[in-house]
């Protein structure tokens, strides 16, 4: 899922994003009404749902892929004498049968609202967060956020495309914008990195001239491959071509490489004896 905003895929791709904004827990409260727990420092994971107004499941996933990022930010579990100390207090209708908590200072919470895409709440908060740092002053604005710049007009385009394009591929493509432009790593699975005709040929050995007089058949072949695999063509993505056009290609990934490999054995490998393994194209 693609954030309605180009820009908020910063703050959710973004680890350095996300920490320059971190201390904004203002945010929360200006957005919606943010109940804690009676210690006035800490909720739990059934309060931060509410306040995001998604499901335990959604939050409890969030934790999962971020959990040293959230402890850097104030969430903790509770055991033992501390868990027994603060639910007596804090947690009166515990069940007796939990022996642990997991609790999320405001700034755990807000790190969830930069996370959570599931979550037209976060979506706001998202938005007020790069609303409030697009408003300082140049000096005050965080490095990464000018490096943004980029990414975010290569997001309208691609959000522009979505509906023509296929969604998974569009999506992992923004999240390698957005990490290029802040010179962080994607948080994407190698396998969904998109394929491209041209350099699986060139890591085969092709030249310029022999890519350029191949590839174009060289996908179509493979896209019929891939009905035969599969009973359907692959998705769609647009290229945009030198002479500012724009064409629609094929949506390939990594996930595709076997598909691209039974290509290449049987129409080209006599042809062109390979030279090299795909590697790092994308």
């Amino acid at each position: 899922m693609i954030p309605d905003r180009p820009g908020e895929l910063v703050l959710t791709e973004s680890r350095t994003m996300r920490a320059q904004t971190a201390g904004r827990v203002d945010v929360l409260d200006k957005v919606k009404a943010l109940a804690l727990l009676p210690d006035g420092v800490h909720a739990d994971i059934p309060s931060v749902a509410s306040y995001f107004e998604v499901d335990v499941d959604a939050i409890e996933s969030v934790i999962r892929r971020n959990r040293d990022e959230l402890a850097d930010n104030g969430l903790r579990v509770l055991r033992g004498e501390e868990y027994r100390a603060f639910v007596s207090v804090n947690l009166t209708d515990a069940n007796p049968k939990a022996r642990s908590l997991t609790v999320l200072s405001r700034r755990a919470i807000l790190n969830v609202g930069q996370l959570l895409t599931e979550s037209e709440v976060a979506r706001r908060v998202r938005t007020y967060l790069l609303e409030v740092e697009e408003a300082a002053a140049p000096e005050a604005r965080s490095e990464a956020a000018e490096g943004v710049v980029l990414a975010e007009a290569r997001m309208r385009v691609l959000k522009a495309a979505e509906g023509i394009v296929d969604a998974a591929w569009l999506e992992t493509k923004a999240r390698l914008v957005a990490a290029k432009a802040l010179g962080e790593e994607p948080e994407t699975s190698p396998q969904d990195t998109p394929l491209y005709v041209p350099d699986f040929l060139k890591s085969k050995g092709l030249k310029r001239k022999d890519i350029e007089s191949v590839q174009s058949w060289f996908g179509r072949r493979a896209a019929a491959l891939y009905e035969e695999r599969h009973g359907s063509k692959p998705g769609k993505r647009q290229t945009d071509l030198p002479n500012g056009s724009i064409r629609e290609t094929y949506a390939w990934t990594r996930r595709d490489l076997p598909v691209f490999e039974e290509t290449w054995a049987r129409f080209y490998a006599d042809r062109y004896p390979s030279q090299g393994q795909l590697g790092g194209a994308a």
